[in-house]
């Protein structure tokens, strides 16, 4: 990624521009993680990404981590779960899609206040409670 970003204070952009480029701080993540488990078919692969950046899978991943979030990080997720968005995908329930994109305002709002390991910490986390009940399933 570019070390270069927007100027200005990152707390003055709209929810919905957080979201925006949370949404891609997000996705990159999800990327790195699945070619870390392998090399795979390109479709696949996008199969697997889909899975993971649904709005349905952040709002999952906005509940395994919330009682890991600081006060100033749920206000942030609060702003982006609140903000006005006139476009809902039609197969998507609006309080989904709203959660999924105050997860996308944070991870947004992280990236341009620079707190890269706090991005990966709490991805970490999502992704380590999206394995857990498949580890306890066995064979």
């Amino acid at each position: 990624m570019t070390e270069q970003k927007p100027q200005g204070d990152p707390r003055l952009f709209s929810p919905l521009a957080l979201a925006f480029l949370g949404d891609g701080v997000y996705e990159l993540l999800a990327r790195e993680y699945l070619l870390a488990q392998g090399n795979a078919p390109v479709g696949k692969l996008h199969t697997r990404t889909v899975e993971l950046v649904s709005a349905k899978a952040q709002a999952e991943a906005y509940r395994r981590v919330a009682s890991l979030l600081t006060e100033e990080e749920e206000a942030v997720f609060r702003r982006g779960r609140n903000a006005n968005s006139t476009k809902c995908p039609k197969h998507t329930d609006p309080a989904v899609y709203r959660c999924a994109t105050g997860v996308e305002a944070l991870f947004g709002w992280l990236y341009l206040t620079g707190q890269t390991a706090r991005i990966n910490q709490l991805f970490a986390a999502i992704l380590e409670s999206r394995q857990a009940p498949e580890e306890k399933e066995g064979p």
